[in-house]
């Protein structure tokens, strides 16, 4: 009989022991090391070179045009089927995923360190160039660990898991890589910042050599056999399609950025996107998903249909080519069916409340309300980030304790809910000095010295940010699992991207409705888009529990 002592015993609960557990596994060490590895480049090439050239008096319209190297990021999977082959020699040794990892963390690190050995003054063309071939690696990294954690993902180290911790690598990263080189480049110059922001990124080979190497046998046999059960002439014309299409949108986005370059009169980047925007969306990821559904619908062609006659190098070929760019689109849309069309719809809809205005938030916060840039400095790149990183470990608590879907659920309503926060900011803060006043934040603000206007921004930073890092950990845990581990690599681009997409092609239309109606109106308008996003993950809630699946 168990004695008073041990009936008195409190129990750890189960989701905190299961932390433990995963915190402590190899693979949980690693994804940390590669969330680091892939944020610090990014925080490095996207913002902080900005505030180099901005410095060293590069006028704002080059900045800008500089800027789109930014665009690797956002279409990085129209090259994302050549992750899925082996690496050059001798990265080839490590792996298929290893290898490419490593291959990309050394021409960032090199390429950083040639930045740091230039000036914009004298040096911005090959600066740029070194820029974005960095970008252009940095970007296939990127792909290349996501499709690393999808496939390592286990019982024991769930995605769920994994993926908030990808986030708490990748947010440390950014900080240091946008505050810390910030303040380093202030008590020394850019071109130290630049190389000791070379040498971490050298460093982060460590977590690589160190790192798992998924099984890929299983994965390469399936798809062979796939690949086997749709008609030759469907092959052959799909690939060329699918080809063509991505041909053309690679063709207009370079010769844009060629065109930008070398004139004398940049052309207009806002018209631009405004008129082939929406152009480029179709021909890379909605017209190969339609593609891809009409042929999970006829799988094996029509009765009868001759074969094509093509010598068997070009038949290799086209096979290969299908099984690495159309069979991705095939197996997703075949695997979710009609289904396809909410989950796209949530896909687009998640993020748009904070990605739309992300770019008006300097001039909201310096123009508009007036604040200091050291102020804005402290309350967004320092303060906000330790807020970004709360949000995450709530998201990880979250998705071990709740569920993703209920966690995806609580991520649309507050990262919607948090955008009234900027709204009242707009409108003199009523709400947000009254919420101080109630939870004696007022009190404090006096007792520590703070003035009462940075008060109000800290807490509508505090607030938006601790949303933001939540939603965008189980969007990230969301998206891994809805990625089959045999095509990770496409999928997830391909989600990925449609996430930066769709907020970027809004922000024209959003710059002039400020201009009409000011920011307040523009905050709530955001609001209601978050609705969208509420409503449509309430839908796939109440699908995924009618039909259930392993995760």
């Amino acid at each position: 009989m168990p004695d008073a002592a041990s009936n008195n015993t409190v129990k750890t609960p189960d989701w905190f022991s299961r932390a433990i557990a995963v915190l402590g596994q190899r693979k949980t060490v690693v994804m940390l090391a590669f969330g680091f590895s892939a944020g610090l480049p990014y925080a490095l090439l996207v913002g902080t070179i900005n505030a180099w050239f901005g410095e060293a008096k590069v006028d704002l319209a080059t900045i800008g045009v500089l800027s789109w190297i930014g665009l690797a990021y956002a279409f990085k999977f129209l090259w994302s089927p050549a992750v899925n082959a082996p690496p050059p020699f001798p990265f080839a040794y490590l792996g298929r995923r290893r290898g490419w990892i490593l291959l990309c963390q050394s021409v960032i690190a090199l390429s950083v360190l040639v930045i740091s050995t230039l000036e914009p003054t004298t040096g911005l063309g090959l600066m740029a160039l070194a820029a974005a071939v960095a970008a252009l690696a940095s970007a296939t990294q990127d792909m290349s660990i996501d499709t690393w954690r999808i496939e390592v993902a286990d019982k024991e180290t769930p995605i769920d898991l994994l993926s908030a911790v990808y986030q708490f690598g990748y947010r440390i990263a950014a900080f240091i890589g946008g505050a810390g080189a910030l303040f380093l480049a202030d008590f020394t110059n850019w071109n130290f910042t630049f190389a000791v922001g070379g040498v971490v990124m050298a460093l982060a080979v460590v977590g690589t050599i160190g790192a798992p190497e998924p099984a890929v046998v299983a994965a390469q046999t399936d798809d062979t056999k796939r690949v086997g059960e749709t008609a030759e002439r469907l092959r052959l014309y799909a690939v060329a399609a699918i080809m063509l299409s991505w041909a053309w949108a690679g063709y207009e986005l370079i010769s844009f950025m060629i065109l930008a370059v070398i004139s004398d009169t940049p052309p207009d980047a806002k018209a631009f996107t405004a008129t082939y925007g929406p152009l480029i969306v179709i021909a890379t990821v909605i017209f190969p998903c339609a593609l891809a559904a009409w042929i999970g619908l006829r799988r094996l062609g029509p009765e009868g249909a001759a074969p094509v006659a093509l010598p068997r190098f070009v038949a290799a070929t086209t096979d290969r080519l299908y099984a690495a760019i159309v069979e991705p689109f095939v197996e997703l849309m075949t695997r979710l069916g009609w289904s396809s069309i909410l989950i796209l719809v949530l896909i687009l809809s998640y993020r748009l409340t904070d990605t739309i205005w992300g770019p008006f938030a300097y001039p909201f916060y310096l123009g508009e309300l007036a604040y200091t840039k050291s102020e804005v400095a402290f309350a967004s790149k320092t303060f906000g980030v330790g807020m970004l990183i709360s949000g995450i470990a709530l998201a990880a608590w979250s998705l071990l304790r709740l569920g993703r879907m209920p966690s995806l659920m609580i991520g649309a309503v507050t990262a919607a809910a948090t955008n009234l926060l900027y709204a009242d900011l707009a409108n003199g803060s009523p709400f947000i000095d009254g919420f101080m006043s109630v939870t004696g934040l007022s009190w404090l603000s006096g007792v520590l010295s703070v003035d009462a206007r940075m008060m109000r921004l800290l807490v509508a930073i505090a607030g938006e940010n601790i949303a933001g890092g939540f939603a965008g950990a189980v969007f990230v845990a969301y998206l891994s699992a809805l990625a089959s581990r045999l095509h990770g690599a496409v999928q997830f681009a391909v989600f990925s991207s449609l996430t930066m997409l769709i907020g970027t092609l809004g922000r024209g239309a959003l710059g002039s409705m400020i201009e009409s109606e000011g920011y307040a109106a523009v905050f709530v308008f955001t609001v209601w888009l978050g609705v969208i996003a509420v409503v449509v993950c309430a839908i796939e809630w109440a699908r995924q529990s009618m039909t259930p699946r392993p995760d």
